[in-house]
């Protein structure tokens, strides 16, 4: 947690009082530590990519240590695959049944995975409305992986997740990260991308790999928030 109520209200571009108001009706994952509040980044990006809210790319920027490359969403999903009719009539089947799938890189500990994806589901729903849900593990650093690795599982019917809509997930992208800002970065990406039309039709039409690739590359090169590019904006 190395966020207060100054940064994330300049993160947001709101005001400390409605950060404050936030917090007062719970509408805000905040840690309260010697009577100041504090935010964890991914809770924060987590939070505002559910509302479809834009955050600084200054979220994205390392605790410590220099700036890494931005990972790509397109190379990720490369890297992981896009998987139709994937079993499962449960949040935990699907989970499940998407820890199973070959696209998890190898020296990740399944059962384990499947273990950290239901803890975080139960802390609230990874379910970001019209069908999708962005399922990860609460601290992406727990799952060890040298590479951003992101998974789109196309679900053989749909599961009740909790979504904020309240309608049934068809579609997951699992999302493993070996840094906290690559995480960032790949759900900033992500949820920039299942909020164009485009994107959303092919998803929902549960489309093959190319087609969806392609969308991802023409998204990504319009410079999504947490780019290089964007960053500068």
């Amino acid at each position: 947690m190395d966020l207060n109520v100054r940064d994330v209200a300049r993160l947001l571009g709101v005001t400390e009082d409605a950060v404050y108001a936030w917090i007062r009706k719970g509408e805000i994952p905040s840690h309260r530590v010697h009577d100041q509040h504090w935010f964890n980044r991914v809770e924060l990006q987590e939070w505002a990519s559910a509302r479809k809210m834009r955050l600084s790319p200054a979220v994205f920027a390392p605790v410590g240590g220099s700036m890494a490359t931005v990972p790509r969403l397109r190379d990720a999903l490369e890297r992981g695959g896009i998987f139709h009719r994937v079993s499962g009539d449960t949040r935990r089947s699907a989970l499940q049944a998407v820890t199973e799938l070959p696209g998890i890189p190898r020296d990740v500990v399944r059962p384990q995975l499947l273990e950290l994806l239901e803890s975080r589901e139960a802390l609230a729903s990874t379910g970001v409305g019209e069908g999708i849900a962005l399922p990860h593990a609460r601290d992406p650093l727990v799952v060890s992986v040298d590479e951003p690795t992101v998974l789109l599982c196309f679900l053989e019917q749909p599961v009740d997740f909790g979504a904020i809509d309240g309608l049934a997930v068809n579609a997951l992208f699992l999302l493993l990260s070996p840094t906290v800002r690559a995480h960032l970065q790949l759900l900033a990406r992500i949820a920039y991308a299942v909020h164009d039309a485009e994107l959303k039709r092919l998803v929902r039409e549960q489309a093959p790999r190319e087609p969806i690739l392609d969308r991802i590359a023409a998204l990504e090169h319009e410079a999504p928030p947490g780019s290089e590019r964007g960053s500068h904006r």
